[in-house]
């Protein structure tokens, strides 16, 4: 029998491998987590949430999301405040998430996306058309760039999130490939492809790790940055010669000439402005405010709107956070007594206009949330963490304490003393003390204005069982060194709940992020049932099984009274002057303030916009 030469045998060899490949991976023009198909296929024309014949001009000027003032400009790294929109505005991502996905990327500076159909890799190709703002091309090398500076000095959400990354290689000017260390985080490809890329030949001589202060950075993205006005406000131009501006994923959005961002220390004055005309946009975060605040002519006739947006996202999981460090919170009564003490249904009666919808989740208004008991998959990943989870996590739905709203409570109280009576708390004189004779006291840390109204009585129904609460408010500065050295006994706090959840998860939850000053696990929650649960969440190999996973999550974290959950909004309260024309089809999951367009450089009447846009009033 013949036999080959050897370099042909390679030569077959290599055919064999690279047709093997094109057979069982292809570049797409987007992803989505489970490998579903994406809602928009490839060669569409814009997303349904934008207008492709918005008009281009005129300005938008809104409040910053941050209460106080920023310190620097981008939003990377853990230290101070930045500004936000530097990602997405001035920074244009390898790829865009979509506003009406649970979670779908679609290529931007890459144009197409690989992904090995095992999962051990990702390769972009970038668009040879993508430019920085100064003209020179978005490379391969770039990505690597922003990849390495981002894990070596950004935030630890970024070195949380791609900690899978083995190795990254930049195969040509164009195109580059992430190797990663396993194919079990599912969301890894797509938290990457969400990466924005930063130029190397900028970046390399400035100081990224400290955040480089107000030095307008180089961009790649719709818009450069204008006036800053160190830690007040900052105005965004858009860039009209933005190599990226007809891309379907861009089409109909970007539309305003100029974007500025105000910075108050204090919600109150923010509102106040607003009502004077001097910005266009509030995202509101009082129920009181936002049922009252605005009541006017201008609110009657239409001149000011008023609308809950973003509807079906899910919502924020906001609570009263205990840290866990502390040895007066280690008990499960203890924790639990007090969560019985916090009177929602009065305070949303009283003070919130009956607004807002009481959390029972960590994952509300979501598929994630835990909202019947278990079914026989999700008992298999409970079942070996039985003795290390509460007992009710297998048989009962967790349901937040309720009142019937008059303000007595005195049978919550009653449970409380049981509670705490078991947990070693007596009463002495009008204090509950321990063993060792010390009274039962914490401190919760605030650091924004008129949040104490809600603080003030939980506080009363806590001094009448002999329980003391201290109610500390401190300027946003001091909130957050505090916030990132632990050191308090309780604070507000919200977790963002993603529909797709991935490694943020750790961040907020994982052992390994407790006492990492950059991590967002203000519990400083150290439970190895939790971690063993985030591991199989992140790794889930479908949506069914990841949905599982959540599930358990939720009922092992809401059952261990690790918070006092608190409330959510029946979408984004947001109040805006009435210039600007809207997409008749809004986004299910963001507010959408990229699709909007000035229609008029005044605010108009119902009527007059009507009349504008050509629509029955």
């Amino acid at each position: 029998m013949r036999i080959a030469p050897f370099p042909f045998l390679l030569f077959v060899f290599g055919l064999a491998l690279a047709w093997s490949c094109a057979a069982t991976s292809a570049p797409v023009h987007a992803l989505t987590v489970y490998g579903e198909a994406p809602r928009y296929p490839a060669g569409f024309q814009h997303f349904t949430y934008a207008n492709p014949n918005a008009s281009k001009g005129g300005t938008l000027r809104r409040s910053a999301i941050e209460i106080g003032q920023f310190d620097h400009l981008i939003p990377y790294i853990d230290k101070g405040i930045g500004v936000a929109e530097v990602d997405g505005w001035l920074y244009s991502p390898l790829a865009v998430r979509s506003q009406d996905e649970p979670y779908t990327v679609y290529g931007l500076v890459a144009q197409k996306l690989e992904r090995d159909p095992d999962g051990h890799w990702l390769r972009f190709y970038l668009d040879p058309r993508a430019r920085f703002a100064d003209g020179q091309p978005i490379r391969a090398e770039d990505v690597r760039y922003t990849f390495e500076l981002f894990m070596r000095a950004g935030n630890l959400r970024y070195r949380t999130q791609f900690a899978d990354v083995d190795e990254v290689t930049v195969e040509n000017p164009r195109q580059i490939i992430f190797h990663f260390k396993s194919n079990q985080n599912r969301t890894l490809p797509l938290d990457l492809a969400t990466l924005p890329v930063l130029p190397e030949h900028w970046w390399k001589d400035r100081d990224f790790a400290n955040g480089a202060g107000f030095e307008a950075p180089l961009g790649s993205g719709p818009y450069k940055v204008g006036r800053v006005d160190n830690g007040r406000s900052i105005t965004f131009e858009r860039d009209k010669s933005w190599w990226g501006r007809d891309l379907p994923v861009n089409r109909g959005r970007y539309n305003f000439d100029q974007l500025r961002i105000e910075y108050f220390g204090d919600t109150e004055v923010a509102r106040q402005v607003l009502r004077g005309g001097g910005f266009d946009y509030n995202r509101e975060f009082s129920a009181t405010a936002y049922t009252l605040g605005y009541a006017s002519p201008a609110l009657d006739d239409g001149r000011l709107q008023r609308a809950h947006l973003a509807k079906d996202a899910p919502q924020t999981a906001q609570g009263f956070v205990f840290n866990l460090q502390r040895p007066v919170f280690k008990d499960r009564r203890v924790r639990q007594a007090l969560a019985l003490l916090w009177d929602f249904e009065w305070s949303n009666r009283q003070m919130m206009r009956n607004l807002y919808i009481r959390q029972q989740s960590f994952f509300a208004n979501s598929d994630l949330a835990a909202r019947s008991v278990p079914d026989v998959q999700e008992l298999k990943l409970l079942e070996p963490l039985r003795g290390q989870v509460p007992d009710e996590v297998f048989n009962q739905v967790f349901e937040a304490p309720r009142t019937d709203g008059s303000g007595l409570i005195r049978d919550k109280q009653l449970q409380a003393l049981a509670l705490l009576e078991a947990a070693g708390w007596k009463p002495r004189g009008d204090q509950l003390v321990n063993a060792q004779g010390e009274p039962l006291t914490f401190t919760f840390l605030n650091g924004q204005a008129g949040f104490e109204r809600l603080l003030l009585p939980w506080k009363r129904n806590l001094a009448q069982i002999g329980i003391t609460l201290e109610i500390r408010r401190i300027d946003a500065s001091q909130y957050v060194n505090r916030l990132m050295a632990r050191d308090y006994d309780l604070i507000v706090t919200g977790y963002p709940v993603s529909p797709s959840p991935g490694l943020e998860l750790y961040n907020y939850f994982g052992s390994a992020a407790a006492n990492d000053p950059g991590s967002n696990n203000y519990m400083v929650l150290q439970d190895p049932a939790v971690d063993r649960l985030l591991d199989g969440l992140v790794k889930a190999a479908s949506k069914a099984d990841m949905l599982h996973h959540a599930h358990a999550l939720d009922r092992v974290l809401s059952w261990n009274y690790y918070w006092i959950p608190n409330y959510y909004p029946p979408g984004s309260s947001t109040v805006w002057w009435n210039r600007f024309g809207l997409p008749k089809v809004q986004p299910s999951y963001d507010e959408g303030l990229d699709s909007w367009w000035e229609v008029s450089p005044t605010p108009l009447t119902n009527a007059q916009m009507a009349e504008r846009l050509g629509s029955p009033p």
